[in-house]
């Protein structure tokens, strides 16, 4: 019995579309929490009026935009990392395909893609 990476994309397109849903879920709220949570520590700060308070609150709102870039960018450079690895590269044509754009793009996740 021989592995396959197109069978193995296209066999799994549907959780791979549900991750990739999760994931794009993930990307567009974590900006927004990221806002949210900044605006309450300045607000907080500010109308406490320590100076040593906002130098926090603006530690804090730098800790989470670092945080939430890396979280907005793992599946790209995890994608981007399976390309540089010499046993994919056979794979990137057919199979590797399906799987990347389920994750990656789950609004247009078709298992037919491996077939092209």
């Amino acid at each position: 019995m021989t592995f396959s990476l197109g069978k193995f994309c296209e066999n799994t397109s549907g959780i791979l579309q549900f991750v990739g849903w999760i994931v794009t879920i993930v990307k567009i709220g974590m900006p927004l929490l990221i806002i949210i949570f900044g605006v309450l520590d300045f607000g907080k700060a500010v109308t406490g009026g320590d100076t040593k308070n906002i130098q926090e609150s603006f530690k804090k709102f730098g800790i989470r935009v670092l945080a939430g870039l890396l979280i907005f960018f793992i599946p790209s450079i995890v994608m981007w990392l399976f390309t540089l690895i010499a046993s994919f590269q056979d794979a990137t044509s057919k199979g590797y395909k399906t799987c990347k754009t389920c994750i990656l793009q789950p609004w247009n996740c078709d298992p037919k893609l491996a077939d092209e």
